[in-house]
């Protein structure tokens, strides 16, 4: 085996027969990632109590502050991307997701710096958390306990909020995010409640009793989606800026999980360049030279095509004054399922539900989660070891 592929394994072509195989997905599972998935109902329920506990009245006590600045790389910055998107565009101050060491030059006194590492010691969460410590701004941490940035919170005597380290950190997103989000209440940028979090929940259980291993893949809509993009280059785009996050996270796990290359973005970003994509030679192209009466079994391995995933968010947009921002997007939908369908290129579209911004997004990850543990299972990929994070670790380090 060359140096360039130690430890990598798994094969090309996916399986779908090991899907339909509760046996033989829990032996290509070992370490629990279709387990920790489903634990994202959970994972809402306990950080909701957990940050109940931690005492975060007391970033209400100096009143509202100019801007809030939310740490952290990887997962933990999809966090400050939730939060910016829930509070929505009529937030009363800037809420600005931040992926790198330190914090920006002019974050001062007046700021709040929300620090998010699931290990509790990423250089950018720590970095975030010491600097902000020494500019007097305000401080929230939020990551695993008895952990370094637990110690920089506490030096600061600043609110931490512990996140068990149960899973690994991309499968802990909801551990996350649901403190920033109570943070940024007690703040009162955002007007999470508490039924909001409970139906949050109550969705994501119902989603992950859907995906349930035990459910073959023509009822299981992750298994399905998995197999639909096996094989191709998938493009994940969102119709409004709750699915746009969506559509990231989606490309976030699709990038880890399966190593699936992966374009995400927003559907009006799209509509200004990228959707030529469908024109191009993985597109349009391809799908224009297949012979349309050969057998699709036998040319399936021809060429690799694009997948389009379209996530809709359908919900009414509270922070807009009438509907028209909405009504855009919904046709800019259309229009681009249209475009696909023209050029031969599948399009799968995952629709949102449920009544706040919160449930909605939920609703629009669960699946595609899913379906990012489905894909690398299916092709004999171990979800939860991933070599080449590892490597590049030991390589940064030297």
């Amino acid at each position: 085996m060359m140096e360039g592929t130690a430890g990598v394994s798994g094969h090309r072509h996916a399986d779908e027969s090991l899907l339909n195989d509760p046996d033989r997905l829990a032996e290509q599972d070992p370490g629990g990632m279709l387990r920790f998935t489903a634990s994202a109902g959970a994972q809402v329920r306990e950080s909701a109590a957990l940050a109940a506990e931690a005492n975060l009245t007391v970033l209400a006590d100096e009143g509202r502050p100019r801007a809030v600045v939310i740490a952290g790389i990887g997962t933990a910055g999809r966090t400050g991307d939730v939060l910016a998107t829930v509070a929505g565009p009529r937030c009363p101050v800037p809420v600005i997701p931040h992926r790198s060491a330190g914090v920006p030059g002019w974050v001062g006194a007046a700021d709040v710096v929300i620090a998010v590492s699931a290990s509790g010691r990423s250089p950018e969460a720590l970095g975030a958390a010491e600097a902000a410590h020494r500019r007097g701004a305000r401080l929230v941490a939020v990551g695993a306990p008895d952990s370094q940035l637990q110690s920089v919170a506490e030096r600061a005597r600043a609110p931490f909020i512990p996140v068990p380290r149960r899973a690994p950190a991309r499968a802990s997103l909801w551990a996350l995010t649901v403190p920033v989000l109570l943070a940024a209440r007690t703040l009162g940028l955002v007007k999470v409640n508490e039924a909001d979090l409970a139906e949050t929940a109550a969705r994501l259980d119902a989603d992950a009793d859907r995906c349930r291993p035990t459910a073959e893949s023509f009822v299981n809509p992750a298994k399905s989606l998995a197999l639909g993009l096996s094989g191709s280059i998938p493009i994940v785009w969102g119709s409004s800026p709750l699915a746009t996050v969506a559509a990231r996270r989606f490309g976030d796990t699709l990038s880890a999980n399966a190593r699936y290359p992966v374009v995400t973005g927003a559907l009006g970003e799209a509509g200004r360049g990228r959707v030529g994509l469908l024109d191009g030679v993985f597109g349009g192209l391809v799908e224009g030279e297949r012979d349309i009466f050969a057998d699709p079994d036998e040319t399936e391995g021809d060429a690799t095509r694009l997948r389009l995933v379209l996530l809709r968010d359908g919900g009414l947009n509270a922070e807009d004054d009438t509907d028209e921002p909405l009504a855009v997007e919904e046709r800019r939908a259309d229009a681009v399922q249209t475009l696909a369908e023209r050029r031969g290129v599948r399009c799968d579209v995952v629709t949102a539900e449920g009544g706040s911004a919160l449930e909605r997004l939920a609703s629009l990850m669960a699946v595609p989660d899913f379906a990012s543990v489905y894909l690398a299972l299916a092709h004999g990929l171990d979800p939860m070891a991933v070599p080449a994070i590892t490597e590049m670790k030991e390589l940064a380090n030297q």
